[in-house]
């Protein structure tokens, strides 16, 4: 099928099955999965595991992978969505997984990019409703609410479900932006679910699969409504990170690389984290700081590199188009007032 469809790659559903003996018990060195590692067709192509089943064989980090398979890297989408949602003690977490989570994936040959950073996948809340439920809303499932994860690290941001609620919604929409600029700037390879660029929702079904129906279907209207905010600040990320090469390294950060604006790494109150990522080419180095407290924090910003001076590309906390602006707002002064549950990107520029 590779040779004939011309198939980039695969990922395996709960792939940790195939780690499994006759018996059940876990292997070393599964037959399949090294087959699939040395084959000379497949071992070419993007070979992605989930790295978990039914049975409780949890792999992140571990899968088996002669170097060659990538993973679904569960850690990052729990420890984001911690993160972001303000839950306290997880400020280091973060800074290892937008790194790009080397204490998963730097051994042996693996690289960066054998990590899939996620938030949201096919399965599980929407990235619209990770921010607007904190329970499963399942009935129309058929199985009483038996059914889909309990476990979302989800926060509807004080109201459960719809809601007019204009600073309800406001912060949905900065939260909703936090985590996409936290994927799109992560080290590692990004993973979106289709419908999150547009804020899909399925009113809170996390297991909507036998479904055909508006809670699955791809609302084409709603994109074209949110094409020039929602949409807009989505795209431009993207666009962003693909522009960018610091931020999508083949090897993991080193000292030289990252500068942490961080001097209370124990202090487990702390929900703010700002971080520099050089470049050594071109100067054009990139400053972020993602602020989870519910109260502003004022920044101090470190010089620009020698020449440069910064921009804001990115204040979430701005409505559109003012959040996102592509070519940057020159920064005046040294500090910048950070507003509750928002984040911001500044890039150095001649």
């Amino acid at each position: 099928r590779v040779k004939e469809y011309h198939i980039d790659g695969f990922r395996f559903d709960l792939a940790s099955v195939l780690c499994r003996g006759p018996d059940g018990s876990p292997l070393d060195a599964p037959p399949l999965i090294r087959e699939i590692a040395k084959d000379s067709v497949l071992s070419r192509c993007k070979i992605i595991a989930e790295p978990w089943d039914c049975g409780g064989l949890y792999l992140v980090g571990r899968f088996p992978n002669w170097d060659r398979w990538a993973e679904w890297n569960g850690k990052y989408r729990d420890d984001l969505r911690r993160f972001i949602k303000g839950d306290p003690g997880m400020k280091g977490v973060l800074a290892t997984r937008v790194s790009g989570s080397a204490d998963l994936y730097q051994v042996n040959q693996r690289k960066p990019h054998h990590g899939v950073n996620f938030i949201i996948a096919h399965d599980g809340f929407t990235l619209c409703d990770l921010v607007s439920y904190n329970l499963k809303h399942n009935d129309a499932n058929g199985e009483g609410g038996r059914d889909g994860c309990n476990d979302n690290f989800s926060w509807n941001c004080g109201v459960e479900g719809e809601t007019n609620d204009s600073n309800v919604l406001a912060l949905r929409s900065r939260q909703m932006k936090n985590f996409h600029v936290a994927l799109m700037i992560s080290q590692g390879t990004p993973m979106m679910l289709m419908g999150d660029e547009y804020g899909h929702t399925r009113y809170g079904n996390n297991n909507s699969y036998g479904h055909d129906t508006c809670i699955n279907n791809f609302q084409w209207g709603q994109l074209a409504e949110r094409r020039y905010g929602h949409f807009r600040f989505f795209s431009e990320m993207i666009k962003f990170r693909q522009n960018h090469p610091i931020l999508k390294r083949d090897r993991f950060l080193s000292k030289n690389d990252v500068t942490w604006h961080e001097d209370c790494w124990d202090n487990l109150e702390s929900k703010f984290l700002a971080f520099t990522i050089h470049d050594h080419n071109s100067g054009g180095d990139i400053y972020l700081a993602f602020n989870a407290h519910d109260y502003s924090v004022d920044a101090v910003i470190p010089p620009a590199p020698q020449q440069k001076h910064w921009n804001r590309v990115v204040d979430t906390n701005l409505e559109s188009p003012n959040d996102i602006a592509p070519e940057g707002v020159p920064l005046t002064g040294s500090g910048y007032r950070i507003a509750p549950f928002s984040s911001i990107l500044l890039k150095a520029s001649p």
